[in-house]
């Protein structure tokens, strides 16, 4: 089946919001086996969004509209299709005792428009939304299928995956079961984890390969289409070692697991405590590890160094390793991640310092990164990283490769271009 993707909102033409929907909505079709064809972005203009529709109708059978189900005056996609397509808009009650609802226990007086978001194409089938007030829909009709679905990506994404992908599949995917795998990769580009695979990628037919780059990380998911689950699963088996065996020091986890998730349950089932001296990265790392759930067994304590005086007076850095060798150095970091194992009577140190930028650093670019370890009784050491320019993009990527070098310490996969000094203490 072929798909087209509509959003609506002259917001997105001006460039004030960045279209997220477009790209989630693709990846969650194409995991069903739908391929999106074209993606249309339309202003808040009746005629336009008319046309819009009736070329998408030549191409494709499914569309999908996101945005303007709103209770403002540019709020126009429902109302279109309805003019469109001459189906009546009708008022699903249980979206208007929500609203209701809501307004009451708020304390706001409801203003009359906000009924607007309660009204459905007649004979469509609404779609729940959790996250908010306007109801989605989908409807069948003449040879097109066409999905309403609201603006705002915390409204759309949970309606997408907890109520339309069900739909689609019991509307359309008939008599047919759809098995999706997801394998997580870290360390390589896009480009490269593409190139390694192109053999399989060049084959595919089902099951289907997708690849997308999200935060860092690289995703592939592989989807089946067979009559049962036991045949789908069967049938990604037997492409899944093609892609993971080329890419084995990469590939970290299934699923929808992250990095920092796969290291804090390492760190979990081996029963091992970690700690971090953080300079660039300001406590993300630490952070992040304590992001989704109490690990206070797994880390009990850190630090957060940015100035030179700090680092010795508070970390005990030594001033001869400052002032010979800087802070941005194999020599420090290795320092920095011992010195807070130490501290903090950790099984594992973590040392992170750096150039943030945008600003240059003791003569070294922006992006310019050294992370250091220490583990247990393991020779402690120090590697190096070179990111771009972007302050925020820097810290971020100096976050997730601390990770990846933590998971590959705890499950002893090679490390490169590891920088060492003198014993471990």
């Amino acid at each position: 089946m072929r798909a087209e993707i509509i959003s609506i909102g002259s917001e997105l033409l001006l460039g004030q919001v960045v279209n997220t929907n477009a790209a989630f909505l693709s990846r969650e079709l194409a995991a069903l086996g739908i391929e999106v064809f074209h993606q249309v972005t339309v202003g808040d203009n009746p005629d336009r969004l008319k046309e819009a529709i009736k070329d998408a109708e030549e191409r494709v059978s499914l569309i999908v509209l996101s945005g303007g189900l709103g209770p403002t005056e540019d709020d126009i996609t429902k109302q279109t299709l309805s003019d469109y397509l001459d189906v009546n808009l009708i008022l699903h009650e249980e979206t208007e005792a929500k609203i209701i609802t809501y307004h009451k226990n708020s304390g706001f007086e409801m203003p009359g428009n906000n009924q607007l978001q309660a009204l459905i194409l007649a004979e469509s089938i609404p779609l729940k939304n959790d996250t908010g007030l306007a109801v989605g829909m989908i409807l069948d009709h003449d040879d097109h299928h066409y999905v309403l679905l609201p603006g705002p990506p915390n409204e759309l994404q949970p309606m997408v995956k907890d109520h339309l992908k069900d739909e689609l599949i019991k509307r359309i995917l008939i008599d047919q079961v759809l098995v999706s795998r997801v394998l997580r990769f870290f360390g390589i580009t896009e480009a490269q984890l593409a190139e390694k695979i192109e053999s399989v990628i060049k084959e595919q037919t089902n099951p289907t390969v997708a690849i997308y780059a999200t935060e860092g990380e690289i995703i592939v998911r592989v989807t089946a289409k067979a009559k049962t689950e036991e045949e789908g699963n069967k049938a990604i088996d037997k492409i899944e070692s093609r892609i993971t065996d080329p890419l084995s020091d990469y590939f970290f986890a299934y699923g929808e697991k992250r990095l920092n998730e796969v290291v804090r349950d390492l760190l979990l089932e081996k029963e091992l405590t970690i700690t971090a001296a953080e300079s660039l990265t300001g406590g993300a790392f630490m952070s992040s590890i304590t992001s989704d759930m109490p690990v206070g067994s797994v880390l009990e304590g850190g630090i957060v160094t940015y100035s030179s005086d700090k680092k010795n007076k508070v970390l005990k850095v030594t001033r001869e390793t400052i002032n010979k060798f800087g802070v941005v150095s194999p020599e420090c970091a290795i320092e920095m991640a011992e010195k807070s194992r130490k501290m903090f009577d950790a099984d594992i140190g973590v040392g992170l310092t750096g150039v943030a930028g945008p600003a240059s650093l003791e003569n070294q670019n922006p992006g310019t990164v050294w992370i250091g370890l220490s583990y247990k009784d393991k020779k402690a050491f120090a590697k190096q990283f070179h990111f771009g320019h972007k302050r925020n993009k820097n810290r971020r990527s100096a976050v997730l490769n601390a990770h990846d070098l933590v998971r590959r310490v705890l499950l002893d996969k090679p490390i490169n271009n590891q920088v060492c000094f003198g014993e471990n203490s």
